[in-house]
């Protein structure tokens, strides 16, 4: 074959099309149950034939342009004019697949009609005649099974011929006498003015009043009068408007086919008929979809997720892994002889007792620690060994007394040890250069950090070079690929939902309480996926027809917590409760993040902007079926390759620059690397605390409060890590109890009142404020209009500081008496929000912009 060909694949959404595209071309496309899943044109070549090219439509109703995927498809055909089309109809779903073949037959190219799915028909006892079926459409008819890939190189064949023939199926008279007849004369008038194969196309879109569709043809004054005329006259005669005399036409049309194809079984209900009376009940369908989500957050963040996220974190990002079982037990042997000793607590409490007594002063004390760490590390270490032994001789009458044992995480337990004396001190700074190393052990594998950094260390790298690698780079990254697991299993249960069809049931239950809202149950598919990464939640937008609708719901999707601020949820309510295993944690953020969502689409709806109807929700129910593992595997992947791509992009850029404002600075009036790693001289405390002021009202007036909601902006992963380095933690984790110290203390005064209000209200700016960079990078595509793009930003950071002020302010009130200048404020901002929750809807334009009135519109804009 010398000539490339290409081969359009369009249908309907679940009709099979993009498992089809995936059978054929080896793609890793993703098949999914709700509409336009393939939101933007994917092109491949045929696995026999490389000089066939096969172009994935997005999954649609309908050629009306309406969205972004009805303009995607209908501008392919229409202007790239493929050499022919593949039409894949559910057979299940025969009458509703027909609209649209009926609008593909007319845009004069080769069509093939593929009739997907008949296994399920056969179940049903439904019959289709094909032959009968392909003489009515003047095309050929072909049996397929996507799934099974039955046929389906038949189905390509026949379209190979279809194509090189290059004839088009004559048109079949669809619409009644008196719309043919003025098709007839509009057909006759616009000849000339577009290609012949396309000309009752365009006639029938002149009959429409298409505003988009009739520009390119250039119809004077006197041609749309006179197309006018005849459109009037039929109107008038059939007391409708042209659209809907089109739409009925062929629905009319498309009802006679049926009889004369189909063969109908008696009526009974299937086994997801006999599903959807439970799961989609007005009563028990909402109680039922907030059990299910209870179980997959519940899976995912709390038991099975949370295990793998645990073990990469301790073995490849801080302590290394065995790959021998002896080994591994030899040294965990000795390790636990070895922390028994608790030689750490033994060495800390005795430096303590000696600061007490007056024998070394806090200064003092912090050098002995240093030095004490110093020759943990090299024995040998003359200076540091001085230091101890005159610390030692000094303290030689002191005595710790009941010194506090601590866990792995530094939270103090009940145990403690009698006494210390010095010789017991000297003795744990002696055996601290003998604990166990896993290095020494049989089948040990050091952690990325680790290994990275022996390499560093043999190439002799500086100071700020490990630093950056390390610390920057690596600890940056790490955070995030920490997650990888728990993101897994979210989108495994997740992912299996969407296919075997519940996810497109729930979005219907959605739609009855999303529309008392102004919104859509299409707005809730881009929120689930948003619960995962907001990124391809945002990406899921395209799905929503209407423009308006689509642009709030990329605005409101990310305020959904994802997995990257489960630390932040675990981090205050480690403070507020003591703990952060609660079960009930991350199910209560999911759904204040949809309330928030649910109080911002009201108030929006009630402003110009976005006022009018949400878009109606259509959508076939598919059957219930176990999904197919590769489509299941592929969906999977798509969600969390976006993620890592994030943390290898996004967060890798992040992380340097957070890296260099936190290690440059100036020192003695020089400007350098930080070798000691003091934060307060950085660059990071220098831009924070130049913009701290905004945050006054919210109650976290300090840099380092400013500093964590920067970093968050960039990363919402790097909240709790900056706060680890801003107190000095280390590799504290958001369970540590130092880290909820730490982060109490930023918001206590200095009476030693700890202010609630002001942390829920800093936590709160940062679950509602914009997103990270890459889901602001994804929105900005999204929105197509830099004037919508700083729109959304502005009223997503606007939101979370209004929330956060109102809280804040309330708080202090209410617990503290405190009444003050930023109390009125938030009050009025309260008020405000009331005012606009519980105000009457305005009216709206309902005219549709895409359709005319009169072609006299058409003539205005000439």
């Amino acid at each position: 074959m010398e000539d490339r060909m290409y081969i359009a694949l369009a249908g309907n959404p679940n009709c099979g099309k993009t498992t089809l595209f995936n059978a054929l071309t080896g793609s890793n496309g993703y098949v999914g149950n709700w509409p336009g899943v393939t939101v933007e044109k994917k092109e491949a070549n045929w696995r026999k034939e490389k000089q066939i090219t096969f172009t994935d439509l997005p999954g649609i109703y309908s050629l009306s342009p309406y969205s972004p995927e009805e303009v995607v498809s209908r501008d392919y055909l229409i202007k790239n004019r493929p050499s022919a089309v593949i039409d894949l109809v559910d057979s299940t779903n025969l009458e509703r697949n027909l609209y649209l073949a009926t609008q593909i037959l007319e845009c004069g190219l080769p069509v093939v009609l593929g009739l997907n799915m008949l296994d399920l028909l056969e179940k049903s006892g439904d019959r289709i005649d094909v032959s009968a079926l392909s003489r009515e459409l003047g095309c050929e008819v072909v049996q397929v099974s996507a799934l099974r890939e039955t046929n389906v190189d038949d189905l390509v064949n026949k379209a190979i011929e279809a194509g090189k023939a290059g004839a088009a199926p004559a048109p079949a008279r669809v619409f009644s006498d008196d719309v043919e007849a003025a098709l007839a004369k509009i057909e006759k008038g616009i000849a000339g003015k577009c290609d012949v194969s396309l000309n009752r196309w365009f006639a029938i879109k002149v009959f429409e009043r298409d505003a988009a569709a009739i520009e390119p043809l250039g119809l004077s004054n006197a041609e749309l009068e006179a197309f006018e005329a005849d459109i009037k006259a039929v109107e008038t005669a059939r007391d409708d408007d042209a659209e809907s005399i089109i739409t009925s036409d062929r629905y009319e049309w498309i009802a006679r086919v049926m009889d004369a194809c189909v063969v109908k079984a008696p009526k009974k209900l299937t086994t997801s008929e006999k599903i959807d009376k439970v799961v989609t009940n007005r009563v028990l369908g909402l109680p039922i979809f907030v059990v299910v989500m209870f179980l997959v957050y519940y899976i995912a963040i709390s038991t099975v997720g949370t295990a793998g996220t645990d073990w990469v974190n301790d073995n490849l990002f801080s302590d290394g892994f065995f790959v021998n079982s002896a080994g591994q037990e030899q040294y965990e042997a000795d390790a636990e002889e070895f922390a028994d000793n608790h030689y750490g607590d033994q060495i800390s409490g005795f430096i303590a007792a000696a600061e007490d007594d007056g024998v070394v002063t806090e200064d003092g004390a912090t050098e002995v620690s240093d030095a004490v760490d110093a020759l943990a590390e090299d024995p040998e270490d003359a200076d540091s060994e001085a230091i101890v032994d005159g610390f030692v001789a000094s303290a030689a009458d002191v005595t710790a007394k009941d010194v506090v044992i601590t866990d792995e995480d530094g939270n103090d337990t009940e145990d403690t040890i009698p006494a210390v004396t010095a010789d017991h001190f000297l003795a744990a700074v002696d055996a601290q250069s003998e604990e166990p190393d896993p290095a020494d052990y049989d089948g040990y594998v050091p952690s990325i950090p680790g290994a990275v950094e022996g390499w560093l260390d043999d190439a002799g790298a500086s100071d700020a070079v490990k630093s950056l690698v390390i610390d920057g780079v690596i600890g940056g990254v790490g955070s995030v690929l920490g997650f990888i697991p728990q993101m897994f299993v979210l989108f495994v249960l997740l992912c299996f939902l969407e296919d075997c069809g519940y996810m497109s049931r729930v979005a219907f239950v959605m739609d009855r309480v999303f529309r008392r809202f102004g919104l859509s149950g299409k707005s809730f598919i881009p929120m689930l996926v948003s619960s995962g990464c907001g990124v391809p939640g945002v990406l899921a937008t395209k799905t929503i027809e209407n423009e308006k609708d689509r642009r709030m719901t990329a605005m409101l999707t990310t305020m959904i917590p994802c997995g990257a601020k489960q630390p932040i949820i675990a981090l205050v309510m480690g403070v507020l409760i003591g703990g952060s295993d609660g079960w009930w944690i991350a199910p209560m953020f999911y759904f204040l993040g949809v309330a928030a969502i649910i109080i911002s689409g009201i108030m929006l709806k009630k402003t110009k902007a976005f006022a009018g109807e949400p878009t109606p929700f259509v959508m076939e129910l598919p059957s219930y079926h176990f999904p197919s593992i590769k489509s299941w595997w592929l969906h999977i992947w798509e969600r969390v390759s976006a993620y890592i791509k994030k943390a290898g992009t996004i967060i890798f850029a992040a992380a340097v620059v957070v890296w260099f404002l936190s290690n440059f600075g100036f020192d003695n009036g020089a400007f350098g690397f930080l070798a000691d790693g003091d934060v307060e001289k950085s660059l990071l405390k220098v831009i924070a605390g130049s913009i701290s002021w905004l945050f006054a009202p919210l109650g976290a007036d300090n840099w380092m409060a400013t500093a964590a909601s920067i970093n968050a902006l960039i990363a919402k992963e790097n909240l709790v890590s900056t706060f680890g380095v801003l107190f000095g933690l280390g590799d504290a984790t958001e369970n540590s109890l130092s880290m909820w110290s730490g982060f109490a203390g930023m918001f206590t005064d200095a009476s030693g009142i700890m202010h609630a209000g002001a942390m829920c209200a800093f936590v709160a700016f940062n679950m509602l404020d914009a997103p990270c960079f890459a889901a602001i990078g994804t929105i900005r595509k999204q929105m197509d209009d830099p004037k919508w793009f700083w729109f959304a930003i502005a009223y997503q950071c606007g939101f979370g500081w209004v929330v956060g002020l109102i809280i804040n302010q309330l708080w202090e009130l209410a617990v503290l008496g405190n009444f003050g200048f930023w109390t009125v404020v938030a009050f009025v901002a309260l008020a405000g929000i009331l005012f606009m929750l519980f105000r009457p809807a305005p009216k709206y334009d309902g005219k549709d912009e895409h359709i005319l009135d009169s072609l006299s519109e058409a003539e205005a804009s000439l």
